[in-house]
């Protein structure tokens, strides 16, 4: 049987580091503060917000939320971010994806500081991690997948690790991340041929393929690491990953679950970089 690889333990550490800095951050007169930008009221929206006001109480990052109707004209949105961008004593910014159709959304996300762009959605932000500048800050959900390496000791570099997903909320921007740890990395989508014999081939396997339970038992291999990114509804109505769990745990060294895995991390990451960017303002 697998190793269970816990998000709650690596939110815990996380966590209890984050709180420490706050607090010396607030002893120096600087209140990390995160605004965030919702459009509409969509469910699963309302839904991470509820989640993520409850982890700012917890590490004791101030949010200020900033609710806007669905049929907001896009100038108005521009002027709300624009206001964002100038009030210093707001760190970052996370907008509510994707956004109402009558909105450019390239050009709404693109007016976000990059210096404010602690969830990784510009394209300066986007162009940091690919040629390591250090601006901007990376996706939270590729960040997270590090922070879930890092916890468990799972060393890359010179490790064999195949990335299956190219979207640019995980899949690209953590193939940049991955090489710059020295992992000697493959990248996988919907048009590679014989997927599973590569992915056996691997010591640790990303999954981000957004498909529920579509990595089944012929992509694993003894001793190998699985990092399963996805967050699907199978057939039953029950939370599942992009990995089979029940195959993958008979076979590998490590797993993710789904739920209590990568997604758990994910909203502590955001904070952690609410705080380097209050550091650095």
């Amino acid at each position: 049987m697998a190793r269970i690889l816990d998000g709650k333990q690596v939110v815990a550490a996380l966590n209890e580091k984050l709180r420490a800095e706050v607090e010396q951050l607030k002893g120096n007169g600087t209140i990390p503060t995160l605004a965030i930008v919702r459009l509409g009221e969509r469910p699963d929206d309302i839904s991470y917000e509820r989640g993520a006001m409850k982890r700012a109480e917890t590490i004791g990052v101030e949010v200020r939320q900033f609710v806007l109707p669905a049929e907001t004209e896009q100038q108005e949105l521009l002027e709300l971010i624009q206001r964002i961008n100038a009030d210093e004593d707001i760190s970052g910014l996370l907008l509510f994806r994707p956004l109402p159709k009558h909105i450019d959304e390239e050009k709404v996300r693109n007016a976000i500081n990059p210096a404010k762009d602690v969830d990784g959605i510009t394209d300066l932000s986007l162009a940091g991690v690919f040629t390591g500048s250090g601006q901007g800050y990376p996706p939270c959900t590729a960040q997270a997948c590090l922070e879930m390496l890092d916890y468990y000791g799972i060393e890359l570099k010179g490790k064999r690790v195949v990335m299956i997903g190219r979207s640019l909320v995980v899949g690209k921007p953590l193939a940049m991340m991955l090489l710059g740890r020295h992992a000697t990395l493959t990248i996988c989508h919907t048009r590679t041929i014989n997927m599973p014999a590569i992915c056996r081939e691997a010591e640790i396997v990303i999954a981000a393929a957004g498909k529920a339970k579509v990595v089944d038992g012929a992509f694993f291999s003894p001793g190998q690491i699985v990092i399963d990114v996805g967050i699907n509804v199978d057939e039953a109505g029950n939370l599942c990953g992009d990995a089979d769990f029940a195959a993958a745990e008979q076979i590998v060294e490590a797993i993710t679950p789904v739920p209590g895995g990568i997604g758990t991390v994910t909203t502590s990451v955001l904070y952690k970089q609410v705080i380097e960017a209050a550091k650095k303002q």
